[in-house]
């Protein structure tokens, strides 16, 4: 590899940075390099979410879903709302696991030659 040294500022009292110019055998390696991995989970939970937020934004925009919302909220009961928080974790539980077998499918296939 060859150093250049970068061309000072005026004014600058800092030493000058060395940059390290590639060679023409190592320009030429990284066009070979792999292409990048699609970051599925982040798709997945990215989908999930959207899916929320649009869900709160429609059931909270006509004022009659809004009043059976508070309805709703007011009818809950301790047993209820304990079966929401255990459905809730349920799918989390399952979006994670799904995100797991996308990752391990992915892996498998990248080993294959």
């Amino acid at each position: 590899m060859t150093t250049e040294p970068t061309t000072p500022v005026p004014g600058d009292e800092t030493l000058p940075i060395l940059v390290e110019a590639p060679t023409p055998a190592e320009a030429t390696s990284t066009a070979s390099a792999p292409l990048p991995r699609t970051r599925w989970a982040a798709i997945v939970w990215g989908v999930c979410f959207a899916a929320l937020a649009w869900f709160g934004i429609w059931m909270l925009s006509g004022d009659d879903r809004r009043s059976d919302v508070s309805d709703w909220f007011a009818s809950l009961t301790p047993g209820t709302t304990t079966a929401m928080v255990l459905l809730a974790v349920g799918v989390l539980v399952l979006i994670t696991g799904l995100v797991g077998l996308i990752r391990r499918g992915q892996l498998r296939r990248r080993d294959r030659p």
